[in-house]
């Protein structure tokens, strides 16, 4: 329960369809380990205080062992509450895991690194980074899977969460039903900054929805001042091996690191840094002193007016 003081990280405070029906199950469960808990300690009490030891009394009470009546009914009664658990569970379980009918949902393919999420919408040919856009008061499904260990995808205002596992597709979808910022975490430990590994669903109404995918699908170069054209170059000779910013000529087919386009929109740095340049700057030479095991390699060879220029131009990218 300590766990659920930031609202943005409250499984108990659903903003959408699964999480709802996931809290049911909290609390059907909830009830029913209560009303274990309530029955067994009234019978306690109970036996404590009705065969307790008094004075003069030395006899034993009656035995009771081999009653056929009371293996039954302490056998029936914990199936019967399974049972009454169990029903709702599976139900629910399959239900997340449907996916939604042709063209009434979203399809975000999902895939987590170490130690970023990767978000790839094969309907709009497009694809981003620790920010995942979806519309308000509609289904997204999700294809989960992970390029190096197992990691495991997880928005708590949104709903539970479901493991990215090398080599395997998982299913699920969530849904929104206010727009808002939710923050999302990596669930399964995996690795030295596992706990770092964070992202954002930025949840909108469907037209600034339409509108942010009309602008990822046609970015524009930002570089039109000698500084800006000094950072496009300087992102040319050190970042372009890993990276991608679409609409600055610089693809990202075989690019192993996050792509940068939009960059300039985005609300943090790595997943959990303010966005400004000052951590900019910090991150990009040293990112091992944020991120432990990060695979990003630090760059910290350029002089002040270069750092300048590359953190000027990534800034722009929007």
């Amino acid at each position: 329960m300590t766990g659920c003081g930031d609202p943005r990280l409250n499984s108990l405070d659903p903003s959408g369809p699964a999480g709802e029906m996931q809290l049911s199950l909290i609390k059907l469960s909830l009830g029913i380990m209560i009303g274990v808990f309530t029955v067994v300690t009234i019978i306690y009490v109970y036996v404590l205080v009705r065969y307790r030891q008094r004075p003069g009394q030395n006899d034993i009470p009656k035995q009771v062992e081999g009653s056929t009546k009371l293996e039954i009914l302490w056998t029936v009664i914990p199936i019967a509450l399974l049972a009454v658990l169990a029903v709702p569970t599976i139900s629910a379980t399959f239900s997340l895991a449907k996916k939604p009918p042709q063209g009434q949902s979203v399809e975000v393919k999902v895939i987590g690194h170490q130690y970023w999420w990767e978000f790839v919408y094969p309907q709009y040919g497009i694809r981003t980074s620790q920010e995942l856009h979806i519309p308000v008061g509609k289904k997204v499904h999700f294809e989960i899977t992970s390029t190096d260990v197992i990691h495991s995808f997880w928005v708590p205002n949104l709903g539970g969460k479901m493991d990215a596992i090398p080599g395997k597709k998982n299913n699920m979808w969530l849904q929104a039903d206010k727009p808002g910022r939710y923050v999302g975490k990596c669930a399964e430990l995996c690795g030295a900054s596992h706990a770092l590994m964070d992202f954002t669903v930025i949840a909108q109404t469907q037209q600034d929805f339409d509108k942010w995918v009309k602008a990822q699908q046609n970015p524009q170069s930002m570089a039109t001042n000698k500084t800006l054209e000094q950072g496009k170059q300087l992102v040319a000779q050190n970042c372009i091996g890993c990276h991608a910013v679409r609409g600055a000529g610089f693809r990202y087919e075989g690019k192993k690191g996050p792509d940068l386009t939009g960059f300039g929109q985005r609300t943090t740095i790595a997943g959990f840094l303010p966005h400004d340049e000052k951590h900019l700057q910090a991150w990009l030479k040293n990112p091992q002193a944020f991120k432990p095991g990060a695979r990003m390699p630090k760059i910290g060879y350029l002089d002040d007016q270069e750092m300048k220029a590359l953190t000027q131009y990534l800034m722009s990218l929007k």
